[in-house]
Formats: structure tokens, sequence, C-alpha cells
């Protein structure tokens, strides 16, 4: 989608600071970032929102969820405990027509979150 932020980053069309990236998705630091770790997790493709899941390629969906164990490990959340985030439509605060997926950690995490 050629007006997508996400899809312009997915392409390096715009710049963005890689924590993972491979054929079928990107992971990338959040430019406000509410935990001392906060990643987006994107699939390349465009799908709006989680309303439209079922449009996502099952291996990507299986990548994402597979790469968040790997993330957390490896940036040192793990072991504490981390947050998975997906905002869909704008009552849950979406504000990307992208679908994506917020992991957080390396702080205490409320509830509820707000």
């Amino acid at each position: 989608m050629e007006n997508c932020l996400f899809c312009k980053i997915a392409s390096g069309e715009i710049q963005s600071k890689k924590e993972y990236e491979s054929e079928n998705i990107l992971v990338f630091h959040d430019i406000t970032p509410q935990a001392p770790f906060h990643v987006l997790i994107i699939p390349k493709v465009h799908i709006s929102s989680m309303n439209q899941i079922g449009d996502l390629d099952p291996e990507i969906l299986k990548e994402i969820f597979h790469i968040i164990p790997k993330l957390a490990e490896q940036n040192g959340i793990s072991e504490k405990g981390y947050r998975l985030v997906n905002n869909c439509g704008n009552f849950g605060g979406q504000t990307v027509n992208h679908i994506h997926f917020h992991l957080l950690g390396g702080r205490h995490m409320k509830w509820p979150p707000g």
C-alpha cells in the first residue's frame, strides 16, 4: 500500500533501527518507546489489522510468533517477562493501519494498560 508508513519502513523507503529482518517480517525499534525494550513486529506484506489476519499467509504468522521468544531471550527480557500487544481499530488504539505487534520489556508492566 503506497501511503502506509509501515510498508514504507518495510521496503526501506523510510529508515528504521532494525532488530531483525527476514524475507517475510521486519522487527524494528519503536520511535516512542514505552519500555526500555520496545520493538514493533510487522509482516512485510500489507494487512490492515487483526480483522484481516485470515488474509495473512499462515507461515508468516508462524514466523512472527516463532521469533518473539527468541527476541525476548536475546534482549534479556524473557526471564522476568514481557508484554506483547496488538491494537486493532480506533477504539483499540491502532494508529497505523498495518498489522503490528509491540514487544515490550525491561520494566514492570501495570494492569490495566490504559
